[in-house]
């Protein structure tokens, strides 16, 4: 069995752990009312996304220079177009959720301050409307993000569960050789 190396391995699942953590917190502190609790989350979420961002750039720079085990044989074409695409959306979302986050805060007129210590540089001046633009772009970005994660790990099961092919193991860690 051909598997990812370690490194695919533990940033696919590390990325995997931020991505949720940071969008249920980002649903849990949108509906809350304006206080201190609520901007130290909004914080945690920037550092978080600022995070992805970082983690989007190392696991794409790991892709571009070390290959992937092949799809096995019995996809069939149609299947392994829809996988290469979905895969290729998920990197796509990867840069742009975080993306759009940051030039939202920036609009908005909020600079991001990474750990509470380090200022980000504003990616656009303050601009009201643009920033409540870019707040529902960023969110219907989340939510493809969410619904292509779903179809991901749905994917995954139906080649463990139905296909009963290698897919899912030659991800998960400690599962053979690399």
């Amino acid at each position: 069995m051909k598997r990812y190396t370690r490194t695919a391995i533990s940033l696919h699942w590390l990325m995997t752990v931020v991505i949720v953590g940071t969008f249920s917190l980002g649903l849990y502190m949108a509906d809350l009312p304006l206080s201190p609790e609520k901007l130290k989350f909004f914080s945690w979420h920037k550092w978080a996304g600022v995070t992805l961002f970082l983690l989007a750039i190392a696991r794409l720079t790991w892709r571009m220079t070390h290959r992937p085990p092949e799809l096995p044989e019995h996809m069939s074409h149609h299947e392994q177009r829809m996988a290469r695409a979905a895969h290729g959306l998920l990197y796509v979302l990867m840069f742009a959720v975080p993306l759009t986050g940051w030039l939202t805060s920036s609009a908005k007129g909020f600079q991001t301050v990474l750990f509470g210590v380090l200022p980000l540089p504003d990616l656009l001046s303050k601009n009201k409307a643009l920033g409540d633009l870019l707040e529902t772009v960023h969110w219907g970005l989340n939510m493809a993000l969410a619904v292509l994660v779903i179809g991901h790990l749905a994917a995954a099961l139906k080649h463990h569960f139905v296909d009963r092919d290698d897919v899912l193991t030659r991800m998960l860690p400690g599962h053979g050789k690399h």
